[in-house]
């Protein structure tokens, strides 16, 4: 069994969908949040997953959370990190300490619309797809390899939250895959750093999109 924390800062809505997904091999070690409010420490504390708090206000800066939050993770045994609407910049050293075994879930086709406000951007850039991109994190906001990505296309009557809703859908499905894949000991890396799957043809570029399966 893999042990995986996962990491929130409110509902946890990505979290849920892992959570009920029942990834055979995988084993939520712990549900650790920045905020004592996070709504998402109630549903993993129902379902018997341990839980636990690092409030980001008690520390005097990012570096003394950041080792905090790191001695927590640890404690749980953690192989994988996962990061489920956890609205914390993380410092370098923390990235690199869990190098290749970070997941992020951005609500954009990344590289397209980093940062916040996506749905906002999008719609303003006029583009004609939207979506998802789950990936590694590395020191470089929302640059790290992507292991998968979930399109929806922009509707002409597309406002912010219809577009958002359309994409956490997919968002609820491919993070799960992506835990599923690093469980199943899937996921590589080729010469660019690019992520490449077990399986999967060695044609394409970084964007590939591999086909979900079971």
């Amino acid at each position: 069994m893999k042990s995986i924390v996962i990491l929130i800062s409110g509902r946890g809505s990505n979290m849920e969908a892992i959570v009920n997904a029942g990834i055979p091999g995988a084993r939520i070690a712990a549900v650790i949040s920045n905020r004592p409010d996070a709504k998402g420490l109630a549903f993993a504390a129902a379902r018997g997953i341990p839980t636990a708090v690092v409030d980001h206000k008690a520390f005097p800066s990012r570096e003394a959370f950041d080792a905090a939050l790191a001695e927590t993770i640890d404690t749980h045994g953690a192989e994988l990190v996962v990061l489920a609407g956890f609205m914390r910049v993380l410092t370098d050293d923390f990235v690199r300490r869990y190098e290749g075994r970070l997941m992020n879930i951005h609500p954009s086709l990344l590289p397209s619309f980093p940062g916040l406000h996506t749905h906002r951007r999008a719609l303003e850039a006029g583009v004609r797809v939207h979506g998802a991109t789950v990936h590694f994190v590395t020191p470089t906001l929302d640059c790290g390899p992507i292991v998968i990505q979930a399109v929806v296309p922009v509707l002409a009557d597309d406002d912010e939250s219809r577009l958002a809703a359309r994409v956490l859908a997919q968002e609820h499905r491919i993070y799960p895959q992506a835990v599923r894949w690093f469980v199943d000991g899937r996921i590589g890396f080729d010469a660019h750093g690019r992520v490449r799957l077990s399986g999967e043809a060695a044609a394409g570029g970084g964007c590939t999109v591999p086909a979900l399966d079971g």
